[in-house]
């Protein structure tokens, strides 16, 4: 029976969701599995990938042939690396210690990069957020700066009348104190 390691298709239209299952190459692609070995979430950024390593190991060493897709998450989560390290282990080339060792750092150095990515994402979704802040707050200025211009002229509209009037009782006093000032002069 020749099988094949492939995604089955689940989740609502749109949304896709996968479970990475090994199957007979015969069965329709949601149909009948062997096993379930992991799941993929697409929608998510970086893509959320569980996969049991050690049965996907198995699996390709069995001779499970996986699919272009399914290879390519095999690949990603270390699955192919392990494949290779094992065989070479089964034809003595390397020690299991050696194998261990070496897939032990490629899963260190392939965890860094990824949280590097999420760490990269987070921060440029808080860089969006800060600047969408920064250009309300600026809007919100500017809005109330014109509301205080456009005030300060109705205001200065409405109250003409007022100034003039300030400024003839202004001009009545100095003449009624100029009236004043040669009476009392005269006066001395």
């Amino acid at each position: 029976m020749a099988t094949k390691i492939r995604l089955q298709r689940h989740g609502r239209k749109k949304r896709a969701f996968y479970h990475i299952v090994v199957a007979d190459q015969r069965s329709p692609r949601d149909g009948r599995f062997i096993e379930k070995i992991g799941t993929y979430n697409p929608i998510s950024n970086p893509a959320t990938i569980i996969l049991d390593l050690d049965k996907a190991v198995d699996w390709l060493l069995k001779g499970a042939q996986p699919t272009d897709t399914a290879r390519a998450i095999l690949s990603y989560k270390g699955a192919a690396y392990k494949k290779h390290l094992q065989v070479g282990v089964n034809k003595g080339a390397i020690t299991q210690e050696v194998a261990d060792q070496r897939f032990n750092e490629w899963l260190n150095e392939k965890e860094g990069k990824v949280q590097a990515k999420r760490d990269g994402l987070n921060q440029a979704a808080a860089d969006q957020r800060a600047a969408a802040l920064a250009a309300e707050v600026k809007r919100k200025e500017d809005y109330a700066a014109k509301l205080a211009a456009k005030l300060a002229e109705a205001e200065a509209a409405a109250n003409p009348a007022e100034e003039e009037t300030t400024e003839e009782v202004a001009a009545d006093d100095a003449t009624t104190e100029g009236a004043d000032a040669p009476a009392e002069a005269s006066a001395e």
